[in-house]
Formats: C-alpha cells, structure tokens, sequence
C-alpha cells in the first residue's frame, strides 16, 4: 500500500513494476545487474484516485504519461535495485500529492488609480521622446 495522504491510498496491486539493466557506469556490474526500475502506474483506471485528481493528473502535459493514461516512471538514480524501487515509488507519491490540491482560483481586481498614473506618465515620457525625434526638433508645417 503506497499511502499519499490521509484520503488516498494505492493499492500495490496497481502498480507494475519492472527490472531492467541502468544504463551508464557502472563497472562489470551494469551488465550483469538489472538494478534499474520502470514503475507504471495506470492513472486513468485506478479505483484509488479521485475524480477530480486524476482529471488534474491526466490534464499534466507530461510526457511520463502515455496516451492511454498509463505513468512510466523511470528509476535509475541509484546502484541497488531496492533504493531504486523506493525512489520510483517516493517520485510517483510527489506526482500525485502535486495534482491533489485544487488551482485556487483568479479573482479579478480592477488597475489601482496610481498604476493608471503611472502608465499613463509614462505613455507621456515616451511620446516626448519620440516627437523630438523630428528634424532638428522643430514642428514642421510642411
């Protein structure tokens, strides 16, 4: 049971986890040791998540996240298999308690009196820069 917060829970049974060699140094050991970690973790089936975070989970524009709703998450940070498993485990935790919390939403306000001043000081700046840009800086009427 990988806990997330007080109200959701994974199940193990939802996870799938599967061993492969890391890529990288290693010494003899990296060919030998399938010590590297793909979690995968179906978040557009789960039972354990929901409605509205897995909505937020799926909306993620991440590309862990295949097009059937399926997050990969690839551990390889460490040399054992174990801390490895662990920090697949602890990413995906990070995920979902990101996606739990609702987007509080924008309240529109209204340009206070002094910004509208100040823009408009320097609207005024940058017209009188620009008229005295003319021809010797005189008005022609021609």
């Amino acid at each position: 049971m990988l806990v997330i917060d007080d109200h959701i829970a994974i199940a193990d049974e939802e996870l799938s986890e599967r061993f492969v060699r890391s890529t990288g140094p290693g010494g003899q050991n990296v060919n030998k040791v399938a010590t590297a970690v793909e979690l995968r973790f179906d978040v557009a089936h789960s039972p354990s998540l929901p409605e509205a975070v897995r909505a937020r989970l799926l909306a993620r524009r991440d590309r862990r996240i295949t097009a059937d709703g399926v997050l990969v998450i690839n551990a390889q940070r460490f040399r054992t298999q174990e801390r490895n498993r662990d920090d697949a485990r602890q990413r995906l935790v990070a995920l979902v308690r990101a996606a739990t919390p609702a987007p509080v939403p924008r309240i529109a306000t209204q340009p206070t009196w002094a910004s509208k001043l100040r823009r408009l000081e320097g609207k005024k700046q940058r017209a009188d820069i620009k008229r005295g840009r003319g021809r010797s800086g005189k008005d022609f009427d021609a």
